[in-house]
């Protein structure tokens, strides 16, 4: 499967417990940290949770 690169462009503070959440989820605990993951429908959802304080590369 191909894979995509999540980059954390805004920060967490101020946002849902669920958002928070997802983006732990996601491998991101700090502004600019970059992770890969395999592009799954269950990554992709996540992504879109938390499309406006993420950016993707494919």
């Amino acid at each position: 499967m191909a894979t995509i690169k999540v980059k954390q462009i805004k920060s967490a503070i101020g946002k849902t417990k669920t958002q928070k959440r997802t983006l732990e989820a996601l491998g991101l605990r700090k502004l600019h940290q970059i992770v890969e993951h395999e592009s799954t429908p269950s990554i992709l959802g996540m992504v879109a949770a938390v499309n406006h304080l993420v950016e993707v590369e494919k």
